[in-house]
C-alpha cells in the first residue's frame, strides 16, 4: 500500500509539472500579442484547466491505463514510468523545449513494462496458464481494433498522432486563417459561406447531442432536471463548446469587413481570450486524464498483485472493459486532484517555453493567435472525443505553423521547427529507455 501511495503522489507531482511545462501551449500567443500580461495569462489558463473537470469524461484516462496489460506488471513498473516521465519533463522544461508530457508518460509506462517483461521472461516465448505462447513485447497494448468499427486504440495509434495531431492543427489553423482573410474583404461570397457554415454547425451539433433517455441508460444523470442533465452531460458540453467557438468566429467574420483596422484588432484581441480559454479547457481535459489513467492502472495492478485485498472506498477504482460489459469506476477525488494539480502547475508558468512558442516559431499577431488557438482547441476536442491522448504541445505548435504558412513559407522559422520535431520523435524512445533503466535500478531495492 505504501508503494501505491508513493505512485499516486508522484503522479500528481507529474501532473503539476505538466501544468507549468505545458502552460506555454495555452498562453504563449496571448502573451506574445500582449492581450494579457504573463501573470494574467497563467491565471486565465489555470482557471480553464480546472474548469475542464466538469466538462470532460474519462475516455483518454482509460486509454492511458491500458497502455500495458495490468495483469502482467507490478507497481515498480508504474513507479519507474512516472519517475522517468518526471525527469524528462524537467529536462526539456529547463532547456526550453516544448516536448510532449503525454508522450513522455506513455513512453515511460511502455518502456518500464517492456523492461519488466524481459526481466521476468527473457527474450524467448513463454506459455501462460491457458497454454498460449506470448513474447516480451506483447506486454504493451500496441494496437486494438475499435469496437463496432470505431476508432482503434493502442500505443501505435498514439505514435501515429505524433504526426497527425500537429498536421490536423496546422490544416485547421490554415483554413481558419484563409476564412478570416477572405471575411475581411467587402464581398458577398465569404458571408454566404459563413452563414452556410453556421447552419451546418447547428444542424450537425444538434444531431450529435445525447438525449436524456440515453444518459439515464448509461449512468446516473448529473441533475434531477432533464434540461440541465442534457446540457451538462460531458459529451454534450464538448459539442456545445465546438458550436459556440465556430458560431462566435462566424459572427465576427460577418462583421469583419465593416471594421477599420483599429476596431478589427480590438475585436481580435477580445476573441483571443475566448480561443485561449477554449484551448486551456482542452489542455486540462486531455492532459489531466492521462494522470487519472496512471493512478487507475496503479490501483488495478495493486489489486491484481494482492488478490483478496479489501480496498477502501477512496481507492475503489475499476477499469472499464467493453468486452465484458464492465463499466469503469473512478472515485471523485482522483479527477479533482488531477485537475487541481495541473491548474496549480499552470499558475507556476513556464516562461522558457513561452518564448519558444510565442516568438521563435513565427511572429504571432492577434489574428494568428485567434486562428492558432481556435484550431488547437477544436483539434483537442476532436481527439478527446476519440479517446486518443494527443500532445497539446504538438497540436498548438502545428497550429502556429499553419497560420505562419498563410503569410509565406519563409514566415515559419523552420530551423526551430526541425529542432522541435526531433524532440517530438525522440520523446517516446528516450522516455522508454530511461524508464527501463529506472525499473532495473528500482528492482534491486524493491
Amino acid at each position: 500500500m505504501t508503494l501505491l501511495i508513493i505512485i499516486i503522489v508522484l503522479a500528481l507531482i507529474f501532473d503539476y509539472i505538466n501544468g507549468f511545462h505545458d502552460a506555454a501551449n495555452a498562453i504563449a500567443t496571448v502573451v506574445a500579442t500582449k492581450v494579457l500580461t504573463p501573470f494574467q495569462a497563467v491565471l486565465w489558463a489555470a482557471f480553464f484547466n480546472f474548469l475542464a473537470y466538469w466538462v470532460f469524461g474519462f475516455g483518454v484516462a482509460d486509454t492511458v491505463a491500458k497502455t500495458a496489460h495490468t495483469m502482467e506488471i507490478n507497481l515498480v513498473v508504474i513507479l519507474a514510468g512516472v519517475i522517468a516521465a518526471i525527469c524528462w519533463n524537467l529536462l526539456t522544461w529547463w532547456l526550453g523545449i516544448p516536448s510532449s508530457s503525454s508522450h513522455t508518460l506513455i513512453g515511460g509506462f511502455a518502456g518500464a513494462a517492456v523492461a519488466h517483461a524481459i526481466a521476468v521472461h527473457g527474450f524467448s516465448g513463454y506459455v501462460d496458464a491457458d497454454g498460449a505462447t506470448h513474447y516480451w513485447y506483447e506486454i504493451v497494448s500496441w494496437y486494438k481494433a475499435g469496437k463496432d468499427g470505431g476508432m482503434p486504440s493502442g500505443v501505435l495509434i498514439i505514435i501515429a498522432f505524433i504526426v497527425l495531431a500537429p498536421l490536423l492543427g496546422a490544416l485547421a489553423s490554415y483554413l481558419i486563417s484563409i476564412w478570416l482573410l477572405n471575411a475581411s474583404r467587402k464581398s458577398i461570397g465569404p458571408k454566404i459561406f459563413t452563414v452556410a457554415l453556421m447552419i451546418a454547425t447547428i444542424w450537425i451539433v444538434s444531431n450529435l447531442m445525447v438525449p436524456y433517455e440515453e444518459i439515464v441508460e448509461h449512468g446516473k444523470p448529473r441533475f434531477e432536471s432533464h434540461f440541465w442533465s442534457v446540457a451538462f452531460d460531458p459529451h454534450n458540453i464538448k459539442w456545445f463548446l465546438v458550436a459556440f467557438i465556430i458560431l462566435t468566429v462566424s459572427a465576427f467574420c460577418l462583421i469583419f469587413s465593416s471594421l477599420n483596422l483599429h476596431q478589427a484588432d480590438a475585436a481580435l484581441k477580445k476573441m483571443q481570450l475566448l480561443s485561449s480559454a477554449a484551448f486551456s479547457l482542452g489542455h486540462g481535459g486531455n492532459d489531466s486524464q492521462k494522470v487519472m489513467g496512471i493512478i487507475a492502472a496503479a490501483v488495478a495492478v495493486y489489486i491484481n498483485t494482492n488478490p483478496g485485498v479489501h480496498m477502501d472506498s477512496w481507492l475503489d477504482v475499476v477499469l472499464p472493459n467493453d468486452d465484458l460489459g464492465v463499466k469503469g469506476v473512478m472515485p471523485g477525488w482522483i479527477p479533482l486532484a488531477c485537475y487541481s494539480a495541473i491548474a496549480a502547475g499552470t499558475l507556476s508558468g513556464g516562461w522558457k517555453i513561452v518564448k519558444t512558442m510565442g516568438s521563435k516559431i513565427t511572429k504571432v499577431t492577434s489574428f494568428e493567435g485567434v486562428a492558432a488557438e481556435t484550431a488547437g482547441a477544436l483539434t483537442l476536442y476532436f481527439t478527446e472525443h476519440l479517446k486518443i491522448p494527443v500532445s497539446t504541445t504538438h497540436t498548438i505548435t502545428g497550429s502556429i505553423i499553419g497560420v505562419g504558412l498563410t503569410k509565406r513559407v519563409s514566415a515559419v522559422r523552420w530551423g526551430v521547427t526541425v529542432s522541435l520535431i526531433w524532440a517530438w520523435i525522440l520523446t517516446i524512445p528516450i522516455s522508454a529507455i530511461l524508464a527501463g533503466l529506472v525499473y532495473y535500478i528500482l528492482s534491486v531495492f524493491i
